[in-house]
């Protein structure tokens, strides 16, 4: 919980005055997946399969998202989204949504609504470029299952990939046998660089990959967070 305490350090320090202005409100619901992600080229993403739902907190005329398992609805104050104890999955995502709309509305941040339609493909395609321009020709230890990112990477570079969803773990994707969390450490160990969701930062695992090695956290939950703590952040195609 120690990283969540910095985070609302950071978003107090930002918010500011705005804490108290009941006029201001932040408001969160799930988005349905047409929503979030559109129509896709594939319907393979976990969105569209109901594993995931797309949070999105409003602040003043920003939006910020962040992907969670658990949906739910909430509307209150900053104060109210601070005074939330985060103890559940549902608690951060509005927390990290929040912190990603109030940046944006600050001009700390772009890139934090979820890409749609054709967008997503075209994100997966510029990901192999993205990593042999800053990494070279790396073994990745990959954290989620992103299906238009894996199938790109495979092509170019020695991949392991880590799922905790039952349906994917030992099935066999783009050549790959997806792995369970119990192989966690020994896949790490393995890579060079991690590719990770940046849902771990509202499921609670973020700090598994922190100072450890190279790590690359990919998608729009992560925006703010990455931006604070100058973490490597894929994510060209979001709005």
């Amino acid at each position: 919980m120690e990283y969540y305490k910095k985070l609302k350090t950071e978003l107090h320090a930002m918010a500011g005055q705005m804490m108290d202005e009941t006029v201001r409100v932040v408001s969160a619901r799930p988005l349905s997946p047409q929503e979030a992600i559109g129509k896709p080229d594939r319907t393979d993403f976990p969105i569209l399969k109901g594993k995931e739902v797309m949070v999105e907190a409003v602040f003043r005329d920003s939006r910020g998202h962040a992907f969670t398992d658990m949906p739910g609805n909430f509307q209150g104050s900053l104060q109210a989204v601070m005074d939330l104890d985060l103890q559940t999955h549902f608690e951060r995502a509005v927390f990290i949504a929040t912190i990603n709309a109030v940046m944006r509305d600050a001009g700390k941040i772009s890139n934090t609504v979820h890409c749609r339609d054709s967008d997503p493909k075209s994100c997966a395609e510029q990901f192999p470029a993205f990593i042999t321009e800053h990494f070279g020709s790396p073994k990745i230890a990959f954290v989620g299952y992103q299906p238009a990112m894996l199938e790109q990477l495979s092509q170019s570079f020695m991949l392991r990939v880590i799922d905790l969803d039952e349906d994917n773990i030992g099935a066999d994707r783009f050549g790959l046998t997806i792995e369970g969390p119990k192989n966690t450490e020994a896949v790490l160990s393995w890579g060079d660089i991690i590719i990770a969701t940046g849902s771990t930062c509202v499921n609670g695992t973020i700090g598994d990959f922190l100072d450890k090695k190279p790590v690359v956290f990919y998608g729009v939950t992560v925006a703010g967070p990455a931006a604070l703590y100058g973490y490597h952040r894929f994510c060209p195609c979001a709005a």
